[in-house]
Formats: structure tokens, sequence, C-alpha cells
């Protein structure tokens, strides 16, 4: 049976008004690390930002009594925010010293804390900067490989690279929900193998009516709210 906040009736990524709206709003920081002379590439810092959130859901911290597991509950049982922050330098190696887990892609670091409130953010994070974050690929990703979980980008919509590596991470957060346990084990066991692709327009219209796992935004940022942003599709959920 799914966790009760992964059941479509209060779901954490609706849009309308519910009983997660009167908790206490935390929030799940990110950092990207963006150096001035060696930028990540845009692809990989999607994948590397939602392979991050795997493994804070995953970490044993974040279970049982475990230092992280409070907040993480309490983000969890309120709406689920991610913020993608950008740090360079001093920047990075400050937020390097506080609680939290890197994650490396192939050019992208990633450190990923856990939750906060979302008036509490530590002064060394806070201080960062959101908007505006954005990067490019230098060639076009290649297909994802057979069997590889992927992740699909709305082909509609116009997202900063930070915008889209939060809904990168809603989206791998959707699908790690809707696992079993045993097959959360296999994928932390592979290293949390995922791809994050744009959908080409005929097959987005087919995936959002596929019944695999959907994240609409609550629309904050960027784009309106209950656009839908991202389709998870891991092999282990795909139907028939």
């Amino acid at each position: 049976m799914p966790p009760p906040y992964a059941r479509e009736q209060d779901s954490p990524f609706r849009t309308e008004p519910n009983a997660r709206d009167s908790a206490r709003q935390f929030v799940l920081p990110l950092v990207v690390r963006i150096e001035r002379d060696a930028p990540p590439a845009r692809t990989d810092a999607l994948e590397t930002a939602a392979r991050a959130v795997l493994v804070m859901l995953s970490d044993e911290r974040s279970h049982g009594d475990g230092p992280w597991a409070g907040a993480v509950r309490d983000w969890q049982d309120a709406r689920i925010r991610k913020v993608v922050r950008r740090a360079r330098g001093a920047e990075w190696r400050r937020a390097e010293a506080l609680d939290g887990i890197t994650v490396t892609g192939g050019s992208a670091q990633v450190r990923v804390f856990p939750p906060v409130p979302l008036d509490g953010w530590p002064k060394d994070l806070a201080r960062l900067q959101v908007s505006g974050t954005d990067l490019d690929d230098p060639e076009p990703p290649p297909a994802a490989g057979t069997g590889v979980p992927v992740l699909w980008l709305n082909p509609e919509l116009a997202m900063s690279a930070g915008k889209a590596m939060a809904q990168a991470g809603h989206g791998a957060q959707l699908a790690w929900w809707e696992l079993s346990d045993a097959r959360r084990a296999d994928w932390r066991a592979a290293g949390f193998p995922l791809a994050v692709r744009t959908a080409p327009t005929a097959r987005w219209t087919e995936l959002t009516a596929s019944g695999l796992p959907l994240v609409r935004d609550a629309g904050f940022t960027e784009i309106a709210p209950g656009s839908a942003t991202v389709v998870s599709e891991h092999p282990a959920l795909r139907r028939g």
C-alpha cells in the first residue's frame, strides 16, 4: 500500500487547498555548484538533483529515530517544496560545511540538505541566489538507456535550470513513493540510475494519460499553478 502522502486525494502536489496547507511549511534545500569557468551541463544537473532527492529520502538518517527523520516527516506532511540555489567558490565551501549530502554526476555537483522551515533557512544557504539559475547542454543528450527510469519534462513549458531541477526532484520523489520496498532497495543498490529528458510533444500527451506519476506544480514561481511538469516513467510502474 502506498504511504498516505502518496494518495491522489491528499497529494502534496495538488493545487487545491487541503489539510496540508494548515501544517507548518518546510522546504528541501538543494544547492548546485556553478563555478564561473566550469558550469555543469544542464541535463546532468537535472539528473544529479533528482538523484540527490532520492539519496536524501533513502538515507538512514531520514528514517526512524535518525537525526533528519523529524524534519523529513514534517516536510512530507505539508506541501512538498524544493528550492534550488547556486553557489561557487567560498559559497560552495560554506554549504559543504553544513549537514547534508553531496551527490556528484558527470559534470554536476548538488548538495542536498535536511528540510528546513520555510522561514528558517540557515544563513549560509539563505544568502545564496535562487533566481535566474540557467545552464546549457553542450550537445543534445542521448536517448535514455533501455530499462532506465526516465523523468519526462513537459515540452510546452520553458523553465530555468533551477526550476527544472526542482521539478525533476519532485518526479523522482513520486516514483520513489509508488515503488515497493524491494524495488526501492534495488534502485538504491544500483546507484539510482535515471535520465531526465524532454518528452516529444505527441509522447507527452500519451504519458500524461498513462497513469504514471505526474507532477503538477503549485505555481509559486515561473509557471502557472496546476501546470503538469514531469511524468515519472520507472519500469516497475508501467501498467500492463
